[in-house]
C-alpha cells in the first residue's frame, strides 16, 4: 500500500512506537553498597556424617561503579573446597554481575557469563540461557545485594518482611525470597553483635540450599555468619571472626 507523504511522518512515529523495546522496569529496591573489605570467617560443617571444620576468606570490595567479590573456603585436612569469584558494575540496581565462577572441590570450574550488550544470562555449564531485564544476581552476589539493599532502607528491613530477587546459579536461575526474621545475638569479631536473622527456604520439594544470613546493622550490615543447610541435614556454618577495612 502507498501512503501519501503527508502521512508518512505519523505512520513512522505509529511504527517506532510498536517496535520500540518496553521501558525497563524501575529497580525494586535502592541500594547503598557497604565498605569495602576482607572478612575472614570460622567454618564449621557436617558432611556425609563428618564433622569438618576450617575457614573461608570473603574479600568485598566495591570500586566506584564497579565490584570485585572472591570467596575461598577450605577444610582441615583437605584443603581448598570451594572457590567463587563475582565482578561486574554498580548502577541502578545495584550490583550487575558481569561474570560468576565456581570451582568446588574434586569438580570442574563452571562459570556464568552476564552479557549486558546482548541483554543474555548463559553458562558454561548448561545449554539454558535468560533474558537481563535487570537486577539479576548469582549465589555470591545476592548475599551482598541484599546487604546493600538492606543498608539502603533500614527502617523497611524488619521482622516478617520480604525481599526477592532472581538469582544464577551453576546451570540455571530461580527467583529467591529472603524472609526477615527476629534480631539475635550472634558471636562478632569483637564480641556478640545484634543481627537480622534472613531465611530464604527452597520450595517445597525442591533440593536445593536453605540459606540462612545474618546482617549486623553495626558492622555496616556485613553477613556477620551464613549458613547452608542440605535437605539431608548436611550443613555448613560460616561465623566472622575478623574484619579488615581495604
Amino acid at each position: 500500500m502507498r501512503y501519501p507523504l503527508i502521512f508518512l511522518p505519523a505512520l513512522m512515529l505509529s511504527l517506532a512506537a510498536v517496535a520500540a523495546p518496553p521501558a525497563p522496569a524501575k529497580p525494586a529496591y535502592p541500594t547503598s553498597a557497604p565498605p569495602a573489605a576482607e572478612l575472614s570467617y570460622a567454618i564449621r560443617a557436617r558432611q556425609g556424617g563428618l564433622s569438618i571444620s576450617g575457614e573461608s576468606e570473603m574479600h568485598w570490595l566495591p570500586a566506584g561503579k564497579r565490584y570485585t567479590l572472591t570467596i575461598e573456603t577450605r577444610a582441615m585436612l583437605v584443603g581448598k573446597i570451594l572457590d567463587e569469584k563475582s565482578e561486574g558494575a554498580i548502577d541502578a540496581w545495584g550490583l550487575a554481575p558481569a561474570s560468576y565462577t565456581e570451582k568446588r572441590f574434586r569438580k570442574g570450574e563452571t562459570s556464568v557469563t552476564f552479557n549486558r550488550e546482548a541483554k543474555l544470562i548463559s553458562f558454561s555449564a548448561s545449554e539454558r540461557s535468560y533474558p537481563i531485564r535487570g537486577g539479576e544476581q548469582d549465589r555470591a552476589s545476592v548475599i551482598w545485594q541484599l546487604s546493600a539493599a538492606a543498608r539502603a532502607a533500614p527502617a523497611k528491613f524488619r521482622s516478617g518482611s520480604a525481599w526477592n530477587f532472581f538469582v544464577v546459579g551453576q546451570r540455571d536461575a530461580d527467583p529467591w525470597t529472603f524472609k526477615v526474621g527476629a534480631q539475635e545475638k550472634v558471636p562478632g569479631p569483637d564480641g556478640d553483635v545484634m543481627a537480622w536473622h534472613v531465611t530464604r527456604n527452597p520450595p517445597p520439594g525442591s533440593e536445593e540450599q536453605q540459606l540462612d544470613i545474618w546482617l549486623a546493622p553495626s558492622l555496616h550490615w556485613y553477613p556477620v555468619k551464613l549458613r547452608f543447610t542440605e535437605g539431608g541435614g548436611d550443613f555448613i556454618e560460616q561465623t566472622l571472626r575478623q574484619v579488615r577495612p581495604k
